[in-house]
């Protein structure tokens, strides 16, 4: 109870009044762990109040998908293997318009893997749609080893299954759409890497010319052994080093 022990001279009614309390006021406490007991996660609100859309397993499958097809041949099946990715536009017409992954399907003539596929596509598109990181999936794919071997297809790069070629191709895809960073050479690194081509290539044509022999077969040099950090054949020794001519790895630094 206050007592006014001075004359009134003016007053002011004040609506929604909050009820009395004998209680003081409770302020949260720092917790014992050092932070706070009362957090409040800030999300950043774009321009305009709009809310900014995310992949997630609720999100409602539009009538209309951008899709990519990717074309697998290998040398284990005689009819090709193609690798539809739909994604779903997010955000369109915005500063966040971004695409996202949403459904995959594997289509070939081939049905001997028909049971598998099916099941590896449902997985994915399942993933695909939970939102999230799903750039795992890449790793994941291409570290599957066929127990009958792997191959080598155009180019050179060492394919150690067909799932590990649907990895790839998923990579591809991601990497088109922004989802993973093309971890290409530098300026410097490739003008490294080029200067080390011309080197081993003048070496191995003077060596040619006097044996008569072509040194030369597809994009690498004949001969070179398979680069273990890019899976090419394009490693070959120079100045009693191994040195991949794709990545430019080198066993020296």
């Amino acid at each position: 109870m206050v007592k006014i022990e001075k004359k009134i001279v003016s007053y002011q009614v004040k609506e929604d009044l909050p009820q009395a309390s004998t209680a003081p006021e409770q302020k949260p406490e720092p917790a014992t762990d050092g932070s706070s007991q009362t957090q409040i996660a800030e999300k950043p609100v774009p321009e305009g109040g709009a809310t900014i859309v995310q992949m997630h397993e609720k999100v409602l499958r539009p009538d209309m998908l951008v899709g990519s097809t990717y074309k697998i041949k290998t040398p284990v099946s005689e009819h090709a293997f193609y690798v539809t990715i739909n994604d779903m536009v997010l955000n369109p017409k915005t500063p966040y318009e971004k695409r996202r992954p949403f459904e995959i399907f594997i289509n070939s003539k081939n049905m001997d893997h028909y049971q598998w596929i099916s099941a590896l596509t449902l997985i994915i598109s399942a993933v695909f749609r939970k939102g999230g990181d799903a750039t795992f999936l890449v790793k994941e794919l291409q570290s599957v080893f066929d127990p009958k071997g792997g191959y080598f297809k155009k180019g050179g790069k060492f394919v150690p299954s067909l799932v590990a070629e649907i990895g790839d191709a998923i990579e591809t895809h991601m990497k088109m759409i922004g989802m993973i960073k093309d971890n290409e050479l530098d300026v410097h690194q490739q003008a490294l890497v080029d200067a080390k081509r011309a080197e081993y290539d003048a070496a191995q044509k003077s060596s040619a010319e006097a044996d008569g022999d072509n040194p030369v077969d597809g994009n690498f040099p004949a001969g070179a052994s398979l680069c273990n950090k890019c899976n090419n054949l394009s490693a070959v020794m120079m100045d009693g080093c191994l040195t991949c001519l794709n990545c430019g790895d080198s066993k020296c630094g």
